[in-house]
């Protein structure tokens, strides 16, 4: 066996920098970077080998840089989804505050179901340096470290504690990255002594490694039994979510819903699936969804999901489908969702895959004629609606919706908008309407305040051909800025919108609806005596200069009765620019988007001193109601 002497950290590196995923036709490398930020615990393993291969083999492992550690795996994310879960970035961080500062983005990554490799340094395996600078000590058991916290949030952990173990190790958390079913965050931790020691590698572990993604054909009895219960349906839908892009199946979707016109309605991960203006497309579905999605699901009498793992925001919290009978076929490459809310029609296989069988099973079936009739009334009336939410209303603080339609109307159809926390997901997910496959991508399933920038510039990596519009608020933006300056660093053009409200628009409505009148959600100066933040004097922080302080073009769009149409213009710089271009425009918080009949479950306190929460008891007492099992 030929063998070469390298240490640990030369050795994965090498090893990363040799895994190709195939998909069909489709070849790709696994790992075509990684990030890093080096401190004690990883400059002189994974940082050296990345130099070392910088200077003997230019190009084997390309290294990115960022200003946070929680960035570096959220841009791996957005390049995973442009990549349809085929490739993404490898990250590496030191000992203890820099691990740590992942594990908020590995909770996202394994959240959405997202492919991120995270190399988080550990302490010494020997311990003959104890403590060592930023190791936690627990006096009941020492052997815990800041890296065990990934442990809940991987799909995958595990810890090189000798050399020997690389192999098994490196080869395991592969698996995991790039099966469908259990992707997420996996995370190999590597104390910082191990990571220089030196072992005889086997050639053949550094030789290219293909991974071959699962497509799994649904079995004949779960099909043939889920395709008995369509036909039998009188007001089916679907819902679409992020399984259908992943697998590549909208076209296979399109047809199956232009050939049985059932209806369809979107996740936010599924945004994209179908074009906006599709015959049986009704929008978002759900807390956040169109009145045409959710009219339509309230009355189904059998949902079929494909590809969704139905969050409470899908469901609106269990009261978006009221047929008594209603029956669940949950199409799913992951057992685990595809057995929710107790279906008894689960089929576990690739959404492509299912979806072309059960065309082919419903060849020559349609709804019935009164159903297509209502699905196209519910959209053109739901279309009329945002037509009109869209219209300038000249007032000097636009609201969201129109800022959205002014930003939709100056983009091209392979643009991509990227957002993930705030109100903004909510009317994005109603109002913005997708005419590409992968031209939406609001990260929805952790909703991570901060994400958008740096979720951003992974999609750009992801997709350099397209322009990449990060809409963000203020709220958001203060959250985690500083991925501006890695733009700036690599000439890499994002366009973000960024809407100034001056606190937390979401939370601040969320908190009217609970009885707690925007407490704490706005940013205002402390009063001295109400010893509150909820006065008049608003911060005299300037975003549109911080992010020119970081190199970044910027465009400030003035209030006036003009805010609309000065945008539009700032859009059309934006886009003809090179470079990376910031618009600020000060919006009113208070302007909502039309309501989609949606509802979402946030307990309200069941005793309180306050009116406005004694109101807002009896009307959650009544939206809860409304709640069910969903047992189908």
């Amino acid at each position: 066996m030929t063998t070469k002497r390298l240490t640990v950290g030369q050795a994965l590196v090498e090893f990363l920098a040799n895994q190709w995923t195939v998909d069909g036709d489709v070849r790709e490398r696994t790992i075509p970077g990684m990030f890093g930020i080096f401190g004690h615990g990883n400059v002189a393993g994974v940082g050296q080998a990345l130099k070392q291969y910088h200077v003997d083999r230019p190009g084997l492992m390309p290294y990115l840089q960022a200003r946070n550690e929680q960035a570096m795996v959220h841009e791996a994310v957005g390049y995973a989804r442009m990549h349809r879960r085929r490739a993404t970035y490898a990250s590496t961080a030191s000992v203890g505050p820099g691990a740590a500062n992942m594990l908020t983005a590995a909770a996202l990554a394994t959240t959405n179901r997202l492919p991120a490799l995270l190399l988080p340094s550990d302490t010494f395996a020997t311990r003959v340096s104890d403590p060592v600078l930023q190791q936690i000590e627990m006096p009941h058991d020492t052997s815990l470290q800041v890296t065990d916290a990934f442990r809940p949030l991987s799909r995958f952990f595990d810890r090189v504690d000798r050399p020997e173990q690389l192999f098994s190790i490196a080869l395991a958390a592969l698996r995991v990255l790039t099966d469908p079913a259990e992707t997420g965050a996996v995370t190999i931790a590597l104390p910082e002594d191990v990571q220089a020691e030196w072992l005889d590698v086997p050639e053949e572990f550094l030789q290219p490694r293909e991974w071959h993604i699962r497509r799994p054909v649904p079995e004949r009895g779960p099909l043939e039994r889920a395709a008995a219960a369509i036909r039998s349906a009188k007001r089916p839908v679907i819902v679409a979510g992020g399984g259908v892009l992943y697998s590549g199946a909208e076209q296979q979707l399109d047809a199956l819903a232009r050939a049985t016109g059932i209806p369809v309605g979107t996740t936010q991960a599924g945004g994209g699936s179908l074009a906006w203006d599709h015959p049986q497309y009704l929008g978002g579905i759900g807390a956040t969804g169109t009145t045409a999605a959710n009219r339509i699901a309230a009355e189904a009498d059998v949902v079929i999901g494909i590809g969704t793992r139905y969050s409470d925001f899908t469901t609106a919290s269990r009261t978006a489908f009221q047929d008594a009978d209603v029956q669940f076929v949950n199409v799913n490459i992951a057992s685990f969702d595809a057995y929710k809310h107790g279906s008894q029609l689960p089929v576990v296989a690739d959404a492509r895959e299912a979806i072309d069988a059960l065309g082919a099973a419903l060849a020559e079936h349609a709804v019935p004629a009164e159903h297509s009739t209502r699905v196209a009334a519910e959209k053109a009336a739901w279309d009329d609606l945002v037509d009109e939410a869209f219209l300038p209303s000249g007032l000097a603080l636009p609201g969201q919706p129109e800022i959205i339609g002014a930003v939709q109307a100056a983009s091209d159809p392979t643009d991509v908008v990227v957002q993930a926390a705030g109100s903004l997901p909510g009317d994005l997910h109603k109002l913005w309407r997708v005419r590409d496959p992968l031209g939406y991508h609001v990260e929805y399933a952790f909703s991570c305040m901060g994400y958008e920038i740096a979720g951003g510039l992974g999609v750009k990596r992801g997709a350099p051909d397209r322009d990449v519009i990060v809409m963000i608020g203020d709220g958001s933006y203060l959250m985690l800025h500083t991925e501006l300056v890695t733009a700036v660093a690599e000439g890499i053009k994002i366009i973000v919108v960024l809407i100034q409200n001056h606190g937390y628009a979401s939370i601040g409505h969320l908190s009217e609806t609970v009885g707690a009148d925007r407490f704490g959600t706005l940013y205002r100066k402390l009063d001295p005596d109400a010893l509150d933040f909820q006065g008049t004097e608003v911060l005299p922080v300037d975003l549109a200069m911080n992010a020119r302080s970081y190199g970044v073009d910027v465009i400030e769009v003035e209030p006036s009765e003009n805010s609309v149409a000065d945008l539009s213009a700032a859009m059309a710089a934006a886009k003809a620019s090179s470079t990376t271009t910031l618009i600020h425009i000060n919006s009113d918080p208070l302007v909502y988007a039309p309501d989609g009949e949606g509802w979402w479950d946030v307990p309200v306190a069941q005793v309180s001193t306050l009116a406005a929460t004694e109101e807002a008891l009896a009307e959650y007492r009544e939206h809860r109601s409304a709640q069910r099992p969903l047992l189908g």
